[in-house]
């Protein structure tokens, strides 16, 4: 086991990909435009393309944002009790820039824990 591999940690990986990080080295940015990923680090050279973020970024973001945001609003009593031209206009709104600010947070998340995780599997 190599010495980068040995100090893959999953933890590590989550916190320097939530931040849009190269999870190797934490130190050149993980994407080139909104979601696309960098094919390869250009600090460190890492190999990015090989982690697939398909539809599972997609998936937390919905999950978080139904838990954090959409629950909570059950039991507001002016979300309610206020017109639904309003709450609706108010609601679709935040919830798309909700997720529109979240998704990169989440794909960097998820393509840094795949990072951590690979060193656990063997695979390089």
């Amino acid at each position: 086991m190599s010495t980068e591999q040995s100090e893959r940690d999953i933890w590590l990986g989550f916190k320097r990909g939530l931040t849009g990080r190269c999870p190797a080295c934490g130190q050149a940015a993980m994407f080139s435009s909104y979601l696309k990923v960098v094919p390869e680090c250009p600090s460190c050279g890492h190999v990015l393309s090989q982690y697939r973020a398909d539809d599972g970024p997609a998936y937390f973001t919905i999950l978080i944002i139904g838990h954090l945001l959409i629950g909570p609003l059950l039991f507001i009593q002016a979300v309610r009790t206020a017109p639904v031209e309003i709450v609706s206009a108010i609601l679709v709104a935040t919830i798309v820039v909700a997720a529109l600010v979240l998704l990169p947070l989440v794909k960097g998340a998820f393509v840094g824990v795949q990072w951590g995780v690979r060193d656990r599997s063997g695979a390089s």
